[in-house]
């Protein structure tokens, strides 16, 4: 085996890692660099036959595996962040290369994923269960269990983050995983996490990585082996996962879309809020969950900051990631780029104003700003996935409430100002699963809860103390020195 984390450019199939995962030996699929349209290599599509016989393996191998020791569970963990350590570069170029992702970007991405398994190190020894009163002679105990296969499918965006935050607290805490990553994404997103913990040790059968589109996902779903599948991605992708397991009794958690608002109290340091706003709109050409869709500026500061935003995006640079240092790189496709552009054309045909950008070349799209949206135009709503910017006034307080909370996302939301308890106020009046005062939409840490409400979600977190809850079950255990007699 090459020291390599990765064999570049090749066909990833079964042959080349005989360790962790499976990929399908049927259709191939090309491995494209968005920026310039490059075939990387091929990867093998998994079938519906193909899945339904690693989920029998993976149900076999996942009885061994939660019964492991605690501590063999974490040292494999704290190798797999070691190894992750030692090819922080490769993975870089790959998430560069394949999603599109800036230097910056990228290497942010492997430093949070390597802090996920370090994280996950920390599970197995938690104490997993309490001691509950009950009648003397007698032990009543409450305990969290694996709840056995986890399927887990994961989106293009953060593909390698986005992939290893649930594998690996899965994997911690006694289950075995199937990771089906976006084809768009499926070596920075599933390869790369099957090597490091093939190389890290991880038993034969306890990991499989199952590239395909949507066959392959519905066959996880369906699949009678799999106890629980979470699922980052669109709302209507969630919204028929989330059916299907519900008719499957599973258990599911589901990271869906959102149109999360950032909101500019008068009182805000402007520098400061053109900046938090830049970010949260165009970090990853804005094809993140959590990006800043709807920017509500207070109506005081509103023309200084609709002009200094749009000269922020003028001078923001488009490009190639891997040929310079460019703050926005492609869109991830053409599909992508299709739905940003007539989403545009749309919100002008509804009386938008479109100061600055919204031209293409190729996957490349320049960075919009958008003024005169009411709540009837469909940018107002929509999700972009999208450099896109929506600036929008308001008066008093009341009224950007009132505006932040008229959608039927429930994800992410932030509020800029210099009075803390103004903003606090403001901001416990949103519903939303993550709240940011002085700060925009878009923050992650690991050690926190991470969910949302409404089309962004069904509530549940992975991340932090929440994967406990996540991906174990409860189990009630008595036990008595001898069997009671019963009157009956």
């Amino acid at each position: 085996m090459s020291d390599a984390l990765l064999l570049k450019p090749t066909i990833w199939q079964e042959h080349v890692f005989t360790g962790q995962w499976v990929a399908g030996s049927g259709n191939v699929l090309p491995v494209t660099a968005p920026a310039s349209g490059e075939t990387l290599g091929h990867i093998g599509s998994t079938t519906s036959e193909q899945l339904d016989a690693v989920a029998d393996k993976s149900h076999e191998a996942a009885i061994a595996w939660g019964d492991t020791s605690y501590d063999e569970r974490a040292a494999i963990m704290r190798q797999a962040a070691r190894t992750a350590e030692e090819h922080q570069d490769e993975l870089i170029h790959w998430l560069i290369d394949e999603s599109g992702s800036t230097p910056a970007k990228a290497a942010f991405e492997v430093a949070i994923s390597i802090k996920v398994l370090h994280e996950a190190a920390s599970l197995p020894s938690r104490a997993a269960g309490e001691l509950m009163p009950s009648t003397p002679g007698r032990l009543n105990i409450a305990r969290r269990r694996p709840v056995g296969v986890v399927g887990v499918i994961s989106p293009f965006n953060f593909p390698l983050y986005l992939a290893i935050r649930a594998v690996a607290p899965a994997l911690a805490l006694g289950n075995a995983v199937i990771l089906k990553p976006d084809p768009r994404t499926s070596v920075c997103g599933g390869v790369s996490i099957a090597r490091l913990f093939e190389m890290a040790g991880l038993p034969k059968g306890v990991l499989a990585m199952l590239p395909g589109g949507g066959e392959a996902g519905a066959a996880l779903v369906e699949n009678r082996n799999v106890a629980m599948i979470q699922f980052t991605g669109s709302t209507a992708a969630g919204r028929k996962i989330g059916e299907t397991a519900g008719r499957l009794l599973k258990k599911v958690s589901l990271e869906l879309g959102g149109k999360n608002s950032l909101i500019i109290l008068d009182d805000a340091d402007l520098d400061l809020a053109i900046s938090n706003a830049t970010w949260g709109a165009y970090l990853h050409q804005g094809q993140i969950c959590m990006s800043s869709g709807r920017i509500l500026v207070q109506r005081d500061i509103y023309d200084r900051f609709l002009e200094r935003l749009t000269e922020k995006a003028r001078s923001l640079s488009v490009g190639d990631p891997r040929s310079g240092e460019f703050a926005l790189g492609p869109l991830i496709d053409k599909g992508q780029l299709d739905h940003a552009c007539d989403l545009l054309s749309r919100a002008k045909a509804s009386g938008g104003n479109v100061l600055v950008g919204g031209e293409t070349d190729g996957l490349f799209f320049k960075p919009a700003v958008v003024s005169d949206v009411t709540t009837d135009n469909p940018i107002f709503h929509e999700e972009a996935f999208a450099p896109i910017a929506v600036v929008i006034p308001f008066d008093t307080d009341a009224e950007a409430v009132a505006l932040a909370n008229n959608t039927e996302y429930g994800l992410s939301a932030g509020v800029i100002s210099r009075d803390v308890g103004r903003a606090l106020r403001l901001g416990e009046q949103l519903r939303t699963g993550l709240l940011h005062i002085n700060d925009q939409t878009v923050n992650d840490e690991v050690i926190n809860p991470f969910g949302g409400v409404g089309a962004s979600g069904n509530g549940t977190s992975v991340g932090g103390s929440s994967n406990i809850n996540e991906f174990t079950q409860w189990q009630w255990l008595t036990l008595k020195g001898e069997a009671p007699a019963y009157p009956l």
